[in-house]
């Protein structure tokens, strides 16, 4: 792709153009500007960095478009216009409501209306009100109107609150909104898991608001009065786990009643005569004071008439107490439901906004505790009335889903704002359609909704709710039987969301797919997807017009079709191809054959089944007369899968072809080198070439060019696969040494000879680290040179060596095209029934090589890739998703886990993988356990669910040997069945077969599981046997594979080891949820300000990096709303970044905001919380908050303990931060507890001679000096001096630090020894000498806290600042070389988390 070369060199008058194009083209920030003076033109270097930037980001939004139109906006400039244009001023208008005083309101000029109203149903003096209207100047204001569209509307105009009469639904709408202030404390719905609603205990840990409690409370040193001690179960080497902490009881939640019942009245409807008073609902209340009330909702208010249970006398009583309002009114009648609703909006207001905003996507709590059930009009309305999703607000009922998600989908995109308003109706769309879709998914398995084939057997039934079609994971007609049956069956629906995730991402317009939810509940797999117009009209043969219904032995193809697809076809790496269909014609397609094609009576063109959109995984599907490679082979692929759907990850599929890549350039350098040297008359410096460069990649060079036979070139390529492989490793390598090699940089003296390979611990390591890569640059230069003008001028016009340099690389790697480099892959190949032309097939060998290359090197590279990342912590897998997001970031799918541990435990440094190993094995054994449960739950009858999950738990983790299943009692059983009952829920069965199950026979099933499924042996034959021998916990398995299955139970401490009786019963099993896997549309372009913004932060330039993050967050919040995974990682960036530039309140304020969106996002016990839980306890500290900071910390760590136990390397990280805090607060024998099992941590995971293990010595030696213990203090600071000693150099200034205070501490020592003398000597007269035994200051504990969190402070000179800058884009330049975009959501800031060297 070009960038514009011309805006470079304006600002950068005497540069040479073509150099800095080159950069900006590769996409990537390669900065190539030299560190003496950036361009020779006397700028500065960050002019350059900047321009280089703005190409680099024009480029990027070019690419991310990939519309063929490249609408690209001209890099950064003009985004920064637009970015204006949408934040216009705001201003501020005065609101008088009826009864209240006028107040202001800040508004802006896009709200409409309708935001307004819903600021006043949220204030605490207007909250009561729901049917009014905003009137300016007397003219009622539309709804829907933006403000800026207002005439007359300016700062300071008063618009007036005027109440409006009600209409039923007005009333309804009213009588929902009380009830919903009446619960806003209450968490049923968050436990429940419905609205939206998720649980969030933050507030419990700093005692409400962060912000203003820190004010109050720093009075002078409150040292004294911190109870600093934990509870038993969080202190270092405690074996208990108990549950009951995970939700702390928040004192705010025991509801203050306001009312005893509030409900529908049986009266209702209102008679004819009544309506035509005016009539619109009648209400039944019963106050606190037992009074029984009956309230007519009219058009005026609400009144008190004289019906009673029995005798309708709809007639006002006297005193009628009519009102506008149901809150006027009962606080007319009862004192008690005034005095408790004013307190209880008055603790709803204090609440931090992010505890009650609704989130994007339902959270499920996986505990809960036993909550009372009360009477709720309101939700017992909602189960039963055929309410389908919110059509109260909407007319016409039902939602026409797939015209919503398509229509969101055409919105114009040429500009910025354009693009916010598209991008955040998509995610609205997205999120109701998530949300009602799951909701119809259990309404079908719970047997609520009529199939549209009533006639079959359940398994075969297909269901239509809320316009969403529904069908069941099961092979019906035999259509998957070639492919693996019922397996294939329940893996289609999630590769088939994949594509369309895929497919939705790529963005192509004109193309549309349909909206995809997938749904696991009580055993079923449910798919849900919108409707094509007209597809339920027609038969399936007649409306497909590409592709094929019968996996390839018809096939159609389609111009339209074709072109549409073809524009995917880059991006997601699909080669067009031909097959034969029935009649023996060659058909050309660009997907798969499964992938159909519908012009639906809307006219939009369609895709379905996705399911094959990315290449097969041949390492699971074994061909005949097939072979693979022999790294494959020797690791004992290609293994047999339950069924043949298995294909690779786009991760895989991208890292792969960026691999390749990496190949093509080197290869394309070695030979341009070898010509130059060559036509060098002067032969000396041909050898020092090919010294200079990996052996084997240049005999591969030979090969390919004398022997261009395909068989030959592809093994030659599988030699180099081999060397590049190191190569790739090292580059990442570098690319993760950054955060530390800035940290040397910064430190002046070590500026020199400093290497990363050689300071790092040695293992894993390739010595090819900086060396080969900075030799290899001078050609690669040369080499990219040629790629891009050859991608710009097709080719004519290069000199025919060179063409044949291009020629002979693309053959290698195996590059469709002969004068570029372009890897796609065919999706069809080894597909079962797809035949392809005789004249291609040259070609489908070559693609079949390609395939098993790319097997290949999902073993024998993103494997070790992923367990090496794991060693040198930069990845850090805490549980069973983060592990599985882990591997799926690097493109390796989860039925690999098995091959991961084995090679983990053939990796020689096994011991510091024991938690990737420990979590690996967790993951896997609950894997196994739910594939079991699906299939055993699909036999229950709804009256026997809670007994037989109470029961597979039990045979599951309880050590209880005879665990019984307790059958529902007989009084429930019907005695006269009937024989005809072909309409039951999918499988009810009777069968109690579920009853049978024993442990020994689960945990059989486990092991074979495992065994066929993972390849993976696990030879125990109970819990407590596994829980031996991987050294597990219970608490951290019941975690698993509740959150796996969806199951909820009761919060209390069960007895897992008790062999009398069982752990669980059927009163413990609270609740099933479903598991939903749907798509998450991105909103692009904050993304890409992320990214700049992080890209900065990393170049050093804070200040910049703060606005485009804070840019970022607008636009965030502009397209998800206020809660998001995207949002909250955003929150954290800026947090810390207030915090380095100094501004603690701020980030204190941001870091919070982030703790509560990961708690309601993401969970409260997930590992991204309990980081989120660290930072905020460091800013607390640094805040001065340390009682609040110390509750923190021991939350995160009683939460680590839950999730993964106290053997994880980040345990260690939590428990210096721990003991530092004590330390600070002059606790030091607890502090000691948790920095010595920091220490013994940290040794285990980073090897005796790592720097982390030198800086555990030294805080545990500052303890033992404010102890006056003097020699033991003096042995941790030698061990900690011999590792700076080592690993450092005599002269680096940590030695340095390290060996004065060792001269400190002897000072101490010897004065100590002197005064106990003096004392035995002249016994009570003798004169002391005062000793010094100091308290730390706060300010250098937090010095400490800075250095293990990974935060730098440094004073720079301007000199040192060039030096960095320099430094780090030099180290920009290496990793570009190797770096793969790999998605950053989860990186965290490279500022971040991994200090010194180790």
């Amino acid at each position: 792709m070009v960038s514009k070369t011309d805006d470079i060199p304006a600002s950068v008058p005497d540069c040479n153009p073509v150099d800095l194009a080159d950069e900006a083209q590769d996409g990537k920030e390669t900065n190539k500007a030299h560190p003496k003076d950036s361009c020779g033109c006397g700028h500065s270097a960050d002019t350059v960095m900047v321009n280089g930037d703005g190409a680099h980001d024009h480029t990027e939004e070019a690419e991310s478009k990939q519309d063929g139109n490249g609408e690209a906006d001209g890099g950064e400039d003009s985004n920064e216009q637009e970015v204006i244009v949408i934040q216009d001023t705001g201003f501020t208008v005065k609101i008088q409501a009826p009864g209240t005083e006028p107040f202001d309101l800040q508004v802006s000029p896009q709200e409409m209306v309708q935001e307004i109203h819903q600021v006043l149903m949220d204030r605490e003096d207007t909250c009561h009100r729901t049917c009014f209207s905003l009137q300016l100047d007397g003219n009622v204001l539309d709804n829907f109107a933006e403000l800026k569209s207002i005439e007359g509307l300016q700062e300071g105009s008063l618009l007036k609150v005027v109440e409006e009469p009600y209409t039923v639904r007005e009333a309804r709408i009213h009588v929902r909104h009380i009830r919903d202030l009446l619960k806003s404390l209450d968490p049923s719905d968050a436990y429940n898991g419905v609205d939206c609603n998720s649980l969030s205990f933050l507030s419990i840990f700093t005692d409400g608001d962060l912000g203003d409690t820190g004010k109050r409370k720093k009075k002078g040193n409150e040292l004294e009065q911190i109870d600093c001690t934990p509870p038993e179960h969080i202190l270092p080497g405690s074996k208990d786990r108990p549950l009951v902490p995970l939700q702390p009881q928040n004192k705010d939640w025991k509801p203050m009643q306001c009312l005893k019942v509030l409900t529908m009245s049986g009266w209702n409807p209102p008679p004819g005569n009544r309506k035509m008073h005016g009539d619109l609902m009648y209400l039944y209340i019963v106050t606190v004071e037992e009074r029984h009330v009956s309230v007519t909702a009219s058009t005026r208010g609400f009144y008190l008439n004289q019906s009673t249970t029995y005798t309708f006398n709809p007639k006002p009583a006297n005193p009628s107490f009519l009102s506008h309002s149901l809150v006027e009114l009962l606080s007319q009648i009862s004192p008690a439901f005034k005095k408790n609703f004013t307190a209880l909006q008055k603790k709803r207001v204090q609440r931090h906004p992010f505890e009650r905003i609704a989130t994007p996507f339902q959270v499920y709590s996986w505990t809960a505790p036993q909550v009372d059930h009360a009477m709720d009009c309101v939700r017992a309305e909602d189960a039963y009335t055929s309410r389908l999703g919110y059509e109260e607000h909407i007319p016409g009922q039902t939602r026409d889903w797939n015209e919503e998600l398509q229509t969101t989908r055409e919105l114009p995109r040429k500009n910025l704002p354009e693009r916010l308003l598209r991008e955040r109706a998509i995610f609205k769309v997205h999120s109701d359609f998530a949300a009602a879709a799951t909701r119809g998914a259990m309404a079908v398995i719970d047997g609520n909704v009529m199939a549209i084939n009533p006639g079959e057997e359940t398994r075969m039934q297909m269901f239509i709710w809320n316009n969403i079609f529904f069908s069941l994971g099961f092979d019906v007609r035999d259509h998957y039987r070639e492919l693996g049956g019922d397996a294939a069956a329940h893996a289609a629906p999630t590769n088939d969301l994949n594509g369309v995730r895929a497919y939705g991402a790529v963005d192509v317009e004109g193309l549309y797919t349909l909206g995809t939810v997938v749904v696991d509940y009580r055993g079923y797999r449910v798919t849900a997807q919108s409707i094509i117009p007209g597809i339920l009209e027609r038969e399936q043969e007649q409306s497909v017009i590409y592709g094929s219904i019968d996996f390839g032995k018809t096939v159609v193809s389609h111009n339209k079709y074709l072109e549409l697809l073809d524009k995917t076809s880059r991006p997601l790496k699909v080669q067009r191809h031909n097959v034969l269909n029935e009649k023996e014609e060659a058909v050309e397609l660009c997907s798969s054959v499964e992938c159909k094609g519908i012009i639906g009576n809307d006219g939009r063109h369609y895709i379905l089944d996705l399911l094959r959109t990315f290449p097969p995984d041949l390492n699971f599907l074994p061909v005949d007369g097939e072979e693979l490679s022999p790294e494959s082979q020797r690791q004992g692929f290609p293994r047999q899968h339950r069924h043949r759907l298995a294909c690779l990850r786009q991760e895989l599929i991208e890292a792969f072809v960026e691999h390749r890549y990496l190949l093509f350039m080197k290869m394309a350098a070695l030979q341009l080198m070898q010509q130059k040297a060559n036509k060098d008359t002067s032969k000396t410096d041909a050898p020092a070439i090919t010294e200079a460069t990996e052996t084997p990649i240049e005999s591969n060079a030979d090969t390919a060019q004398t022997q261009t036979a395909d068989a030959e070139s592809s093994n030659a390529a599988k030699v180099s696969t081999d060397s590049t492989c190191q190569t790739d490793n090292s580059t990442s390598a570098a690319s993760q040494t950054v955060p530390e090699s800035e940290e040397k940089s910064l430190k002046p003296t070590t500026n020199g000879p400093l290497d990363p390979a050689a300071t790092q611990n040695g293992e894993c390591k390739s010595p090819l680290e900086g060396k080969d890569l900075e030799e290899s640059i001078p050609g690669l230069t040369q080499a990219k040179e040629l790629a891009e003008t050859l991608v710009t001028e097709d080719g004519s016009g290069i000199d025919p060596k060179s063409r044949e340099v291009v020629l002979n690389a693309c053959k290698a790697v195996g590059s469709i095209s002969n004068t570029s480099f372009d890897i796609r892959f065919n999706p069809d190949i080894f597909s079962p029934g797809v035949r392809f032309p005789d004249d291609g097939i040259e070609d489908i060998q070559k693609q079949k090589q390609l395939l098993k290359d790319a097997a290949t090197f999902l073993v024998s590279c993103q494997i070790p890739s992923l367990v090496k990342d794991c060693l040198d912590h930069s990845a850090l897998p805490m549980d069973g998703a983060t592990l599985t997001e882990a591997l799926h970031q690097r493109g390796i799918n989860v039925r690999y886990l098995g091959t991961v541990l084995e090679f983990v435990e053939k990796t020689p440094a096994k011991a510091q993988l024991e938690h990737l190993y420990r979590i690996g094995v967790i993951e896997l054994i609950t894997r196994c356990a739910k594939h079991i449960f699906k299939t055993y739950l699909q036999g229950v009858e709804l009256s026997a669910l809670s007994a037989a999950v109470s029961h597979f738990l039990n045979c599951f983790l309880s050590s209880f040997p005879d665990a019984v299943a307790h059958l529902p009692p007989d009084e429930l059983v019907s005695r006269r069945k009937s024989r005809k009952r072909r309409n039951r829920v999918p499988g009810g069965g009777d069968n109690t077969a579920w009853a049978s199950l024993t442990p020994s026979e689960l945990w059989k099933n486990i092991a074979s599981e495992a065994q066929s499924y993972y390849h993976f042996t696990v030879q125990c034959d109970n819990v407590d046997q596994v829980v031996e021998k991987y050294n597990l916990q219970k608490i951290t398995l019941l975690r698993e594979i509740s959150v796996k299955t969806g199951i909820q139970i009761l919060i209390k401490e069960y007895n897992f080891d008790s062999r009398h009786k069982p752990a669980f019963t059927e009163e413990d099993i609270l609740n099933i949820f479903p598991v939903v896997k749907h798509v998450n549309p991105k909103a692009s372009d904050a993304f890409h300000f992320f990214q700049s913004g992080q890209a900065k932060v990393q170049q050093g330039f804070l200040k910049e990096g703060c606005e485009l993050i804070n840019e970022a967050l607008n636009l965030f919040n502009n397209v998800y709303g206020a809660m998001h995974v995207e949002i909250c990682a955003c929150l954290r960036l800026l947090a810390r970044l207030n915090y380095i530039m100094g501004d603690h309140p701020e980030a204190l304020s941001n870091q919070q905001k982030a703790v509560l969106m990961s708690e309601r996002v993401l969970g409260i016990e997930h590992p991204n919380t309990i980081q989120e839980y660290m930072h905020l306890a460091l800013y607390c500290f640094a805040n001065g908050q340390l009682s609040t900071a110390l509750k923190l910390l021991y939350r995160a760590r009683y939460l680590m303990l839950l999730v993964c136990g106290e053997d994880h390397p980040e345990m260690a990280l939590i428990d210096s931060n721990i003991g530092l805090v004590l330390h600070g607060v002059m606790e030091y024998d607890l502090s000691l507890r948790f920095l010595e099992n920091a220490l013994t941590i940290n040794t285990k995971y980073h090897g005796p001679r790592s720097l982390k293990v030198a800086l555990s010595h030294h805080l545990v030696a500052r303890v033992y000096e404010s102890k006056a213990e003097f020699r033991s203090a003096l042995q941790h600071e030698k061990e900690g001096y011999t590792i700076y000693k080592n690993q450092m150099g005599e002269a680096h200034e940590k030695t340095k630090e390290s060996s004065e205070y060792l001269k400190y501490l002897t000072q101490q020592a010897v004065a100590l020894q002197r005064t106990m003398n003096e004392i035995y000597k002249n016994g009570s007269n003798a004169s002391i000498m005062p000793l010094k035994f100091t308290a730390p200051s706060m300010a250098s504990v937090l010095e400490q806290l800075n250095i293990i969190n990974g935060i730098i402070f440094i004073p720079l000179s301007q000199k040192d600042l060039e030096n960095l800058k320099a430094e780090v884009q030099r180290r920009q330049q290496l990793q570009d070389l190797g770096k793969s975009d790999e998605p950053t959501e989860d990186k965290q800031l490279e500022l971040e988390d991994k200090i010194p060297i180790d």
